[in-house]
């Protein structure tokens, strides 16, 4: 299958590993909007689409051969693989009080490779290239975004909304985020990413911070019209727990209606959520309806890490195989039952 992931961050590092247990060709198409940490000081200072969640692909990519192969084998007595050695050194960050502390070594690779190929695609493709990773990494968009929300809550009047700009004011707000935007208001597609969904066989969105990290893919005009034309098979994936900050007492069912009222073309085939986040009942029921929004079929499963709120990759993997095979399984919710 040809799989693509959209998303970013740790949700989207979770579902590449997932992807990966059925497929080799799996792409990810990552947000590029981030303004924090080393991500926000290197496109301040380089003026370089930040590098943060894109780096944290390419190492999910690169860690999943070896994940595969200790399940198949058992764990490799001589120490961690190649492709697991060079994933930890992506992911580790300097440490001191200079001006490397805080830097990944994957984001300073990333950055330089941009700077001298003076194209984020050909420098992710590089990596990719020199590191054998399988699959391929790209920017939702070749340029920095900025997201921009409307919040409620920080004024006296709850009725007043404020704007505020930036990934980490909205993903830190105390106030409740009604809406997000992408600046600048029409931004360009990556041509890759694009033609990557056109082609795909099963697109996957989600999980992840739901305003700044799953929304911003279908504020892209370029893009959301290949994932409404794309033939493929499209799933979207539903956080197990509520975000602090972004989306602070969210139901299942209002991170969805959230969505669709930011592109009610948007149509998907399948919306999967955790057994423990949607009690059996009158709110599952209400969930199905909001399924049928994207004119989606709901998916009940036991999805999470025992004790976790992070997805566990093998069920994930498992559930997407069942489906994409056309099996009938105990995961599927249909409105008729309820």
């Amino acid at each position: 299958m040809r799989i693509v992931a959209l998303g970013g961050g740790h949700g989207l590092y979770a579902t590449l590993t997932a992807m990966r247990y059925l497929s080799p060709d799996v792409t990810a198409v990552v947000t590029v909007a981030d303004d924090g940490g080393s991500s926000g000081r290197l496109r301040a200072e380089l003026g370089v689409i930040p590098p943060g969640d894109l780096r944290m692909a390419l190492s999910a990519l690169m860690s999943a051969p070896a994940a595969l192969a200790d399940r198949v084998d058992g764990p490799t007595p001589h120490g961690p693989s190649a492709h697991e050695l060079w994933a930890s050194i992506f992911q580790h960050r300097f440490g001191g009080r200079g001006a490397l502390a805080g830097h990944p070594v994957g984001n300073l690779l990333l950055a330089g490779l941009t700077e001298v190929t003076g194209d984020p695609v050909a420098a992710l493709d590089e990596l990719v290239a020199v590191f054998d990773i399988d699959g391929r990494v790209l920017p939702m968009s070749a340029v920095p975004l900025d997201i921009e929300a409307d919040v409620s809550g920080l004024e006296s009047d709850p009725r007043i909304s404020r704007c505020i700009r930036g990934q980490v004011a909205v993903a830190t707000t105390p106030g409740k985020v009604r809406r997000v935007r992408l600046l600048p208001a029409d931004p360009p597609a990556c041509p890759d990413a694009v033609e990557t969904i056109r082609e795909a066989d099963l697109v996957v969105l989600g999980p992840g911070s739901w305003f700044s990290s799953v929304i911003p893919h279908v504020l892209v005009p370029e893009q959301l019209r290949a994932l409404r034309e794309t033939r493929a098979r499209r799933m979207l994936f539903v956080n197990l727990a509520p975000e602090p900050g972004e989306t602070t007492g969210f139901s299942v069912e209002r991170h969805l209606h959230v969505l669709h009222a930011h592109a009610d073309v948007f149509q998907v085939d399948d919306i999967v959520v955790d057994a423990a986040s949607v009690p059996a009942g009158r709110e599952r029921d209400h969930l199905i309806r909001a399924a049928e929004l994207f004119g989606a079929r709901l998916h009940v499963g036991d999805l999470a890490i025992p004790g976790r709120h992070v997805h566990d990759p093998e069920k994930v993997a498992t559930l997407v195989k069942q489906l994409c095979e056309g099996e009938l399984s105990r995961y599927a919710v249909r409105a008729q039952e309820s």
